[in-house]
């Protein structure tokens, strides 16, 4: 009996063993759990949308991304990364910041047709060219081989003649029918633009039942007055987006277009700001209602 026990406890032993040894296996055999991909850290570097969250961008301009809504804009125009692309009157650089890196990236070419240094230029105006220039010969890696060029009452071809891609006027149209050279303007474009090229448009929407003022003196410009010019020049008009409308704007505004963001005057252009001015409800309104329209010069 004692020989059965002592066999029986030798038995138990060796299974407790082998389950032991099983259990064993069976940790050694487990796999660690797949780890899932790391989230992109932002867009896809090169991409319109890296162009537009870039950290060089500062945070006044990242701020009125909600008003002119860059991306849907340019995607709207039909923006590409190796294009050629012109810049009429850039200004302080809204759109260079997005331009000219995505470009750089891409292998396009941008063209800044800034502020004609003439003899009746604005110094202001001279002021912000010269800045810009500065900031995007200063960083190369950045901004790429970006060609400066100018218009004005005077000045010559904006770029070579038939090799644009995109040609864009943002919000200046209304400056250049008070300076008498919005016909040129377009005329210019034309010329820039290759065959087939397009002419994108951003500009202060007047009502279509207002009277247009030759001069704009208010900021504010009716698509068919736009349109009429872009035509007279060769244009053909492809088509028009609501991406930039505002029908908040009253367009009634003591100052103009300029009474509301980003310029908020409280004064007339020129004179020292009111600051008895109340602006609630013109920076409750935001910015200004603006068209976007198309155009391509035919093939």
């Amino acid at each position: 009996m004692a020989e059965r026990s002592t066999r029986r406890a030798v038995l138990a032993g060796a299974c407790m063993a082998a389950f032991a040894g099983l259990a064993a296996c069976g940790k050694k055999e487990e796999k660690a759990a797949p780890q899932a991909p790391a989230a992109p850290a932002g867009p896809p570097e090169g991409s319109l949308e890296w162009a537009v969250a870039g950290a060089w961008r500062s945070a006044a301009d990242k701020g009125r991304d909600a008003w002119r809504h860059p991306v849907e804009t340019l995607r709207f125009f039909g923006l590409q990364p190796k294009m050629t692309v012109v810049d009429f009157w850039p200004g302080s650089g809204w759109y260079v910041e997005i331009l000219a890196p995505y470009l750089n990236k891409g292998g396009g070419t941008l063209y800044l047709a800034g502020f004609a240094e003439e003899p009746a230029a604005e110094p202001a105006q001279v002021a912000i060219n010269n800045a810009l220039k500065a900031r995007i010969l200063a960083d190369k890696k950045l901004y790429g081989a970006v060609q400066f060029t100018a218009f004005g009452p005077t000045t010559g071809p904006v770029a070579p003649a038939g090799t644009a891609d995109l040609v864009l006027f943002m919000r200046y149209i209304h400056a250049w029918m008070a300076a008498g050279i919005a016909e040129k303007a377009f005329s210019d474009a034309f010329a820039a633009l290759r065959p087939g090229g397009v002419l994108g448009v951003e500009q202060h929407r007047l009502q279509p039942d207002e009277d247009q003022d030759p001069a704009a003196a208010n900021g504010y410009v009716q698509e068919a007055f736009v349109k009429q010019l872009a035509a007279e020049a060769g244009f053909v008009f492809v088509e028009a987006s609501e991406i930039n409308a505002n029908p908040a704007d009253t367009k009634d505004h003591p100052f103009g277009a300029d009474t509301l963001a980003p310029i908020r005057l409280t004064a007339p252009m020129g004179q020292p700001a009111n600051p008895e001015f109340d602006r609630t409800k013109y920076d409750a309104i935001g910015e200004s209602d603006r068209m976007t329209l198309k155009f391509r010069k035919p093939e």
